[in-house]
């Protein structure tokens, strides 16, 4: 059984579901996966909670204040993860690239194993672009400054990101506006930033909040997601990783 840790934000989280569900598309029932969705959407802010508002973002454990708010969100994901644990799930996917910033100190404490997103995505690109490309990140400001992404590209990779005014505009305004269900104005608000990474000569576009593939693939078919020559959707890979591994 797949143990699915969402709520952050809950469209995201059913959109992993939906994808999971589409991809081992059975004839009846008995032939979908198995999973358990703990929609906790009561965990603290992300973003917010590594350190953002007061300026020292990447290093949680000189700055008291950051460190508190970090350990609050640890002990709410823990929380989520245990009990999909105790509900004899096999192993634990999170469907958002922010909450990954704590997945070194989860998987200590959890003993069913926690597959890595943003390390899904890599193992995705490395079999889609050559060494050194230039790959566009579309993120939180969270993940962005923390660099979850960073960590595990920077060998391979050059990661680009939008400028800050763009960041702010443009992918914050189109993450807030699909929380808020607003799906179709979402989409517009994204349209400046690709453009952005496209002019940068990116290969490839991380879709790196799990809210932005609801805005860009709005009203698309699976069929497009899947066939995207631009985008890598960690949603659809993650969900791609939990199949193989179930």
């Amino acid at each position: 059984m797949i143990g699915i840790l969402g709520g952050m934000g809950t469209q995201a989280g059913l959109d992993f579901c939906n994808k999971l569900a589409i991809l081992n598309r059975g004839k009846i029932d008995q032939e979908y996966p198995l999973f358990i969705l703990y929609n906790k959407s009561n965990i603290p802010g992300r973003p917010e909670s590594i350190g953002i508002q007061t300026k020292n973002l990447s290093n949680q454990k000189v700055n008291k204040k950051s460190k508190k708010k970090y350990l609050l969100v640890l002990k709410s994901l823990l929380k989520g993860c245990k009990l999909l644990q105790e509900n004899k799930c096999k192993f634990i996917v999170i469907p958002c690239n922010t909450a990954h910033y704590w997945y070194e100190d989860l998987k200590k404490k959890i003993n069913i194993p926690i597959i890595n997103m943003p390390k899904e995505v890599f193992k995705q690109t490395k079999k889609t672009c050559k060494k050194n490309s230039k790959i566009g990140l579309l993120a939180t400001e969270g993940t962005l400054k923390t660099g979850v992404y960073n960590k595990i590209f920077d060998k391979n990779y050059k990661l680009i990101f939008p400028n800050e005014d763009l960041q702010k505009k443009c992918v914050n305004k189109a993450i807030k506006l699909v929380k808020m269900g607003n799906v179709k104005e979402a989409a517009k608000a994204i349209k400046p930033a690709i453009k952005y990474l496209l002019k940068q000569k990116s290969k490839k576009i991380i879709l790196g909040c799990t809210e932005l593939p609801i805005a860009i693939f709005a009203f698309k078919s699976f069929k497009n997601v899947k066939s995207s020559k631009i985008f890598l959707d960690p949603n659809l890979i993650l969900a791609n990783s939990a199949m193989k591994k179930y």
